[in-house]
């Protein structure tokens, strides 16, 4: 079963994230706390666990549209290819928040990822999201947690999470009911903004 945490979005226990670090780097899967829906993450640098949220998924590692969380625009090049001024901006107008941007991926991507065109990038305006990427120092893959449940979509209780999937990662971290509203998914990717799917962040950033 999963170790079950609680960690406080306001001042998250340092001890604690070093904690969460400690699972990523030795291949771990988390649930954590975004500021939209409740994630399932791993290190973007560990194939092994990579390839377990693949499987959980049920998704071709090379096919999933996972995205990648950052805790700031600072790497970004490592990822994503160059991106002129007025996307840049968008971004910075946008982030921390609850958006995914589609853009153009670089030729330094991650090996499972080397052929893809473009990456989802994530800069959630949740301080435990942020102090975990921070502290691991390379982002986390993340994908969002459906339920069965047609009605709810998202659980958003972490007691309920700990019991659908406590035996199929490594830990939960429970840092307070989440939303039912996932991301605002844009893709950046062409000349014009594209709006995939509207959800918790504003549109009136552009």
């Amino acid at each position: 079963m999963a170790e079950f945490i609680r960690i406080y979005e306001e001042n998250p226990n340092p001890a604690a994230i070093e904690n969460v670090v400690a699972i990523l780097k030795r291949g771990g899967l988390i649930i954590y706390p975004t500021d939209s829906v409740y994630g399932l993450g791993c290190d973007i640098t560990n194939i092994k666990a990579l390839e377990r949220i693949a499987k959980i998924k049920q998704v071709k590692l090379e096919k999933a549209n996972f995205s990648f969380v950052c805790h700031d625009l600072s790497n970004l090049s490592d990822y994503v290819k160059q991106i002129d001024t007025s996307t840049f901006k968008i971004l910075k107008r946008a982030l921390p928040g609850a958006y995914t941007f589609i853009l153009p991926g670089a030729k330094t991507l991650p090996n499972p990822f080397k052929k893809r065109k473009t990456v989802g990038i994530r800069v959630p305006n949740n301080n435990i999201a942020l102090d975990i990427v921070r502290q691991l120092g390379n982002p986390i893959i993340s994908t969002s947690i459906h339920d069965e449940d047609e009605v709810l979509e998202y659980t958003t209780d972490p007691e309920l999470i700990l019991e659908k999937w406590g035996d199929k990662v490594d830990l939960v971290i429970d840092g307070g009911y989440g939303d039912n509203e996932p991301s605002t998914i844009i893709d950046l990717s062409g000349d014009d903004p594209v709006i995939i799917r509207e959800g918790k962040g504003s549109l009136e950033i552009f």
